[in-house]
């Protein structure tokens, strides 16, 4: 009997443009490139004979050929992946070694770490030296959690967290401090790469700084925090440094209001790396903690 169905390549990159509503997101997912994507999904609609995706200027959307197909594919597609992981499984090392920012990972992934152990005590991770200037071509990291930069083509990134910016303190220099006028009175701490920060979070919150203002700056985020919990001013930090400091009763954030800096922290992997069990349990993971409330 001759074969007649689309390749599972074909079929993985129609059903993720279905799920993100654009080939670009779809892209980003399967850490491949949106000219991939487009000419799979496209070999699938000559193959089949019908279009199952409509493009517009607006984005695109499933025709109602597409919908059938989704309907009939996700579920055993799906299937097909949790078998293959399963077998993968079973016969692989899983070792998952991984390069992270280290003030991110200090105060965001190692406190969050134990969850994953519990849930996945199969992985075996280690962590290897982050490099500042890093090109992604190491062979001894399969995944990256790395600043937003230009990314090199072999480099699938995908947003993590730590692009909003908040203003916190002691809880004993909080008191009285209401209005961000009161705030910007203290004594201002910021990272020294991103002084600026402090004129993006006063615009945010309609604050003004001092003119001339002066503060202290810190090249690591680990010190700017300690230097918050020790009660020498006020810092600008990202929400996901200070998010356990905030709900254990450490620091204190008198003003509410944040503001976006555009930058944050990727998760990364080079797209040659193919698949790879113990990397995509993680990145599940990670993800789904990102996205957690705080």
């Amino acid at each position: 009997m001759p074969i007649r169905s689309p390749s599972l390549v074909e079929l993985h990159a129609f059903l993720a443009v279905a799920r993100n509503g654009s080939f670009r997101k779809a892209a980003e997912e399967l850490c491949v490139t949106q000219a991939a994507v487009s000419r799979a999904v496209l070999r699938l609609e000559q193959e089949l004979g019908v279009d199952v995706l409509a493009r517009s200027g607006a984005g695109v959307r499933l025709t109602p050929a597409g919908a059938e197909l989704k309907r009939r594919t996700e579920k055993p597609v799906a299937a097909l992946e949790e078998a293959a992981l399963h077998l993968r499984r079973q016969s692989e090392r899983m070792r998952l070694r991984l390069s992270v920012v280290p003030s991110l990972g200090t105060l965001w992934l190692l406190p969050r770490l134990e969850g994953f152990r519990v849930r996945h005590p199969e992985v075996e991770l280690e962590f290897r030296q982050y490099h500042h200037d890093e090109d992604f071509l190491r062979e001894d990291v399969e995944l990256w959690i790395a600043v937003k930069q230009q990314w090199p083509r072999q480099v699938a990134a995908q947003y993590l967290v730590g692009r909003e910016i908040v203003a916190v303190c002691a809880p004993k220099l909080a008191k009285g401090v209401r209005t961000p006028p009161q705030l910007l009175a203290k004594t201002l701490l910021y990272h020294s790469n991103y002084p600026d920060n402090w004129s993006l979070w006063a615009e945010a919150v309609g604050g003004e700084l001092p003119a001339r203002w002066r503060g202290t700056g810190f090249d690591l985020v680990t010190n700017l925090v300690e230097a918050a919990r020790a009660g020498m001013g006020v810092a600008m930090v990202q929400m996901c440094m200070v998010e356990a400091d905030l709900a254990e009763g450490r620091l204190a954030m008198p003003v509410p209001g944040s503001a976006s800096t555009g930058r944050g922290y990727y998760l990364c992997r080079r797209r040659a790396l193919g698949a790879h069990p113990a990397a995509e349990l993680f990145s599940a993971w990670v993800l789904e903690q990102a996205q957690a409330p705080a």
